[in-house]
């Protein structure tokens, strides 16, 4: 298809809404929680963070939930849940707790 004539419909209608991508991002986002939770030192950190960033994103998407995002959103959040599913040291997952969900926020326009 030329892609002068792609749209977010047409590239994939789960993800055409500010609600969709959100849905779409947050299996990905409860594998690092799961996996950062591994580390028992840090448990209750991790749970904090993850129920925060997670009420962040669950207010965007009740704020803006059938907002239309722009071209090409489907596949950042694709690429942004292939590099989380990349992550398979719990260290490094505490770390994309708090990268992850600011790195999509960025992508929909919003501040972290």
């Amino acid at each position: 298809m030329d892609d002068a004539f792609r749209t977010p419909e047409r590239d994939d209608p789960e993800l055409a809404t500010v609600r969709g991508a959100i849905t779409a991002a947050r299996p990905a986002y409860e594998d690092l929680a799961a996996l950062a939770e591994d580390i028992e030192d840090e448990w209750s950190y991790v749970t904090d963070l993850a129920a925060a960033w997670t009420e962040r994103m669950d207010d965007v998407a009740t704020a803006r939930g059938d907002e239309r995002v722009g071209q090409g959103l489907a596949d950042a959040v694709r690429a942004l849940s292939a590099e989380a599913a990349a992550v398979d040291d719990p260290h490094r997952a505490i770390d994309w707790l708090s990268t992850y969900p600011q790195v999509l926020l960025v992508a929909l326009g919003e501040r972290p």
